[in-house]
């Protein structure tokens, strides 16, 4: 455990110097040499880390949940007629979330999916963590290396009331994502998800406290991220994860071995059909 407790304890360091240096926009970078470092250093295989390409089920859950929360939260909004349509530049707003959503799941697989649910997930997984151990550490770690972008980055700002809903919703979408890791078997499929969040959520409703695409100033109730409707759906999104998967977690945790080795990721496989 101590090599995963040093892992962790370099990213958030490392990611925290650059968000209080203003550079905010590379803070996500050391995760690439870090989460390589560590795969090599654990000798850990790519199926392991979870470069597998999942089923089509999976990525319909990834997007699913993604749609469900933006489709509520715009329906709820509009409804109290919090959206202000005047600014929009619809061809450039759907460009934006195109390139935002892309460019996060290509980045994403090599640093925050890549190194938290893949090198820490596997390495976990290799010393014994069980299903669940794996996807509640892996969650607080993955919140706990957003704190600096909360408190130090100077590109986006976060209202005091905006702070705790943030960490809720950081939450919220670690478990979905490693519900998805979990039950894929795969980054890919949950490096798609976290792409397609964050093209819509940044483009359509802001970053922290700023205003998207959609003119929604009340983000404290309808942000994605930082909104307490948002954090109800999200939460709403795991609980459904949960069910889903929960036959499925079951069968990977009889999967272990009787003298307590964790089984190979050929094993895995079968015994989740």
């Amino acid at each position: 455990m101590g090599r995963i407790i040093l892992g962790v304890a370099l990213a958030i360091a490392s990611t925290t110097t650059l968000d209080a240096t203003g550079l905010t926009a590379f803070s996500a970078l050391p995760l690439i040499p870090l989460f390589a470092l560590f795969a090599w250093f654990d000798r850990i295989p790519p199926r392991e880390l979870g470069f597998a390409r999942g089923r089509a089920g999976d990525y319909a859950l990834a997007s699913g949940h993604v749609l469900f929360v933006m489709i509520a939260l715009a329906a709820l909004a509009y409804a109290a007629a919090r959206i202000d349509l005047t600014g929009l530049n619809l061809p450039r707003a759907i460009r934006n979330i195109a390139i935002m959503a892309l460019a996060t799941f290509v980045i994403a697989i090599i640093t925050e999916e890549g190194f938290f649910r893949g090198w820490m997930w596997a390495a976990l997984r290799r010393r014994g963590a069980g299903s669940f151990a794996t996807l509640v550490m892996t969650t607080v770690a993955f919140v706990l290396w957003h704190i600096s972008f909360v408190f130090l980055s100077g590109d986006f700002h976060f209202g005091a009331s905006d702070i705790p809903l943030f960490f809720v919703n950081a939450t919220l979408l670690g478990l979905i994502w490693g519900l998805l890791r979990l039950g894929s078997g795969s980054i890919v499929a949950s490096s798609a998800g976290h792409g397609v969040w964050n093209g819509l959520t940044y483009v359509l409703f802001g970053i922290g406290s700023n205003v998207g695409a959609l003119g929604i100033r009340n983000v404290s109730l309808y942000g994605p991220e930082v909104g307490l409707y948002g954090a109800a759906l999200n939460a709403i999104a795991a609980g459904a994860l949960f069910r889903i998967y929960r036959a499925k977690l079951r069968e990977i945790a009889s999967a272990v071995s009787i003298d307590g080795d964790i089984a190979s990721t050929d094993d895995l496989k079968c015994a989740v059909g």
